[in-house]
């Protein structure tokens, strides 16, 4: 099995045992090239014995997620970067960076039009990105969101910013005309969660106004921290969103900068979903054994993307649980889980530890 047959199949079709067979193909194919490729990732492969070929997915080594923030880790050369993605981050945090190289760009772009469609359909819809148009300028280094505007960008047509540049607040003078151009038809909205949540639910709550976009289709993801922190769950989120602006269909996704392309989507029955090319566990973490369903656990993502740097086997700080397989309503199949926050102010350990003093 190669990528390229995976992308051929239909994103959310193959039941999970023959899945898991054929992903872990191409996983224990790219840990060999990443060893061979990547000195600093073998050497860390190396220091914990691990062997180069795993039985099953949950045996493939994985690096934490937090390993990105501190070193650059490239199976390529420098000359063959195409672009360098960053995390978001608030000032002072570090960020991760991760090099792409073209091949590996084109993969997630293909994966995220392929995981995309099964949701959106095929006909790009008008656009309204929730955000201001600044944030995607700056096209060398991206950072999480500009990546996610761009790449979200391939399934609309008229694509216009709802957020003033310098104020944040919702700028009317741009989306009045492009409602009253659109408003009775399918619109796509995209944003970051905080994003739409602060400067466009919010603001309009605050100011006594509400939208109707009763055909709307909004997609979001990140930043559900800082919700928790205001109280603000799932079912919150949805709740008032339709009701300052009438949009039934809300689809949130969980994903990341270092594994970017590899989106999970919520269906319309609630649930995260693992496409074809990629695949999630749920690890206990006092011991990273798999853990059962419905039991919660630090999240690993493992995906067939990341060409160019070794991300295809990353174990999160986010806590999450497996909810089944091949059995959710909406009829997709393959493992089905949700997000319920971050490990509180812990670091996850384990191969990270095995790097210091190994050249970035």
């Amino acid at each position: 099995m190669t990528l390229d047959e995976l992308f051929d199949q239909p994103v959310y079709s193959q039941p999970q045992k023959m899945k898991e067979a054929q992903l872990l193909s191409v996983l224990n194919d790219m840990d060999v090239r990443h060893r061979a490729n990547c000195e600093p990732y073998a050497a860390m492969m190396a220091a914990q014995g691990k062997p180069k070929e795993a039985g099953a997915l949950a045996d493939l080594p994985f690096l934490p997620v937090r390993l990105f923030k501190s070193h650059l880790l490239e199976s390529i050369k420098p000359e063959d970067r195409f672009k360098m993605l960053t995390s978001s981050g608030t000032t002072g945090q570090q960020v991760s960076r991760i090099s792409l190289d073209r091949v590996t760009s084109g993969f997630q772009t293909k994966a995220v039009v392929k995981i995309m469609q099964d949701f959106l359909g095929k006909a790009r819809m008008p656009m309204l990105v929730l955000d201001h148009p600044s944030v995607v300028k700056d096209r060398a280094n991206f950072s999480a969101r500009g990546a996610g505007i761009l790449g979200m960008s391939n399934f609309g047509r008229k694509m216009t910013y709802a957020l003033d540049d310098e104020t944040m607040l919702p700028n009317w003078s741009v989306i009045d005309p492009f409602l009253e151009e659109f408003g009775e038809e399918p619109i796509f909205l995209f944003g970051f969660t905080f994003m739409v949540w602060k400067y466009f639910v919010r603001a309009l709550e605050e100011a006594g106004r509400s939208v109707s976009i009763p055909k709307g289709i909004l997609v979001h993801s990140g930043g559900w921290k800082k919700l928790q922190d205001e109280a603000v769950d799932n079912s919150t989120f949805k709740e008032r969103t339709y009701a300052a602006t009438k949009i039934s269909k809300i689809h949130n996704f969980y994903g990341m900068v270092e594994q970017v392309g590899s989106i999970f989507v919520e269906c319309e029955a609630g649930r995260l979903h693992a496409p074809s090319f990629a695949d999630v566990i749920i690890r206990r973490p006092h011991d990273w054994s798999v853990a059962d369903f419905g039991e919660e656990g630090l999240i690993q993502v493992l995906s067939c993307l990341p060409q160019s740097y070794p991300g295809h086997s990353l174990l999160t700080e986010d806590i999450g649980t497996l909810l089944g397989e091949d059995d959710c309503p909406c009829g997709r199949h393959g493992r089905t889980f949700a997000v319920h926050g971050r490990l509180p102010k812990a670091e996850v350990r384990g191969c990270s530890d095995t790097f210091d003093g190994q050249a970035a």
